[in-house]
């Protein structure tokens, strides 16, 4: 008998989250899927289209009563993968020297803060052989920032969240599941903009691969959508 895995992404109502809540379904697992808005858009499709294998909820990350909120209503389930896939970024060429402090603050509270206090609030609700993720990326990478590419604040915000998980990972020396710092390559989103190389459905599709080749393998690993360690 085929046992069904579950899933919880976070962030799932476009781009990149809503390709990984679709690669999900297509290999049956059973997949909790939060937006900001309630019934956002191709999500609520999906999920009309899912024979109930796609439950809603709705949470802002960066409201730490709306996290506990969510806690609440899903208190007693219990996720194979938790998956935060929320994110923001800015203008690609504002560099520390002409960036608004609030437009920092944002993007640093929802690159960074706000993903690694969900895992804390939501590892409970994951067993000793599933998996916590977050969505990190290449330009986190401080070996390889050697050129001038932008999104300075971006890169720092992605290298914050990966400082954090290494923490909290440091933290649960002990712990046996699987942490996954994903770097899902240049896409074509509202995030990733229109010139980049890579695809939703290919990147979503590589992430998926890696979280399913990684379950039970225990500890930290920083890995892009092919499967290839990322250099810290």
């Amino acid at each position: 008998m085929t046992v069904t895995k579950r899933a919880l992404i976070v962030g799932a109502s476009r781009g990149i989250g809503l390709g990984l809540v679709e690669r999900l379904l297509e290999r049956e697992w059973q997949v909790t899927a939060t937006s900001r808005r309630s019934r956002a858009g191709e999500l609520a499709t999906l999920a009309e289209r899912s024979a109930g294998r796609l439950q809603l909820e709705t949470v802002d990350i960066d409201d730490p009563d709306s996290v506990a909120a969510l806690h609440e209503r899903l208190t007693g389930a219990g996720f194979d993968l938790l998956f935060v896939n929320a994110g923001t970024t800015h203008d690609r060429w504002e560099t520390v020297a002409d960036i608004a402090t609030s437009t920092f603050q944002r993007v640093m509270l929802t690159n960074a803060l706000s993903p690694v206090r969900f895992v804390e609030q939501f590892h409970d609700l994951v067993p000793d052989t599933g998996t916590i993720g977050v969505m990190s990326s290449g330009q986190g990478s401080v070996t390889n920032n050697t050129r001038v590419t932008g999104w300075e604040i971006y890169r720092a915000s992605k290298s914050a969240l990966n400082q954090l998980m290494r923490s909290f990972a440091a933290r649960h020396p002990d712990d046996p599941r699987t942490l996954l710092l994903m770097a899902p390559g240049w896409v074509r989103t509202e995030l990733g903009g229109p010139d980049a190389t890579g695809t939703v459905e290919d990147s979503s599709r590589g992430v998926v691969d890696v979280i399913e080749a990684r379950s039970g393998a225990g500890g930290l690993h920083y890995l892009d959508y092919r499967g290839q360690t990322v250099p810290w």
